[in-house]
């Protein structure tokens, strides 16, 4: 179990908040994660490592849809924004693309921006952790231990 898996898990916990494990073979989309996990694709929790402007911030938005940057953008009053290439990814949280879960702190070191599309479920779907690695909780109970900022940062 990844040390991530083991963090997230303990801090679910002691929210006293009930989840489902599914261990799975590795997936690295996440049309292969719904699959693996029996789950549509548009409740999967797709998260971002963004760096915005001179900062790196987590977006967390439904697997169906695509981070809109123009709306980032505009709600940080930056001019660029662009993905964590995989090794500031590996440095800055120890994961590989595809394993990043929908935490900011205390799970990862970043500000969370959760977009309006995952409130629109009953249930999150992520990986957590690893390629291995999937939890599906409630998204209330997801949004009481996530913390985040809700708010509108994906496209169709």
């Amino acid at each position: 179990m990844s040390d991530t898996l083991t963090r997230i898990r303990a801090h679910l916990d002691g929210l006293g908040i009930s989840y489902r494990a599914v261990q799975h073979e590795p997936t690295y989309t996440s049309e292969e994660s719904a699959k693996a996990r029996g789950e549509d694709v548009r409740i999967g929790g797709k998260a971002l490592l963004v760096k915005t402007g001179e900062v790196f911030r987590l977006f967390v938005l439904s697997a169906a849809l695509k981070l809109d940057s123009d709306a980032v953008k505009t709600r940080f009053g930056v001019k660029k924004t662009r993905f964590a290439s995989a090794d500031e990814l590996k440095e800055l949280t120890g994961l590989v693309p595809g394993s990043v879960p929908p935490f900011g702190q205390p799970i990862l070191p970043f500000e969370l921006f959760i977009d309006e599309s995952i409130t629109q479920n009953e249930k999150i779907a992520f990986n957590a952790g690893s390629l291995t690695d999937s939890l599906i909780l409630a998204v209330p109970d997801y949004l009481r231990a996530a913390g985040g900022t809700v708010c509108r940062i994906a496209a169709g």
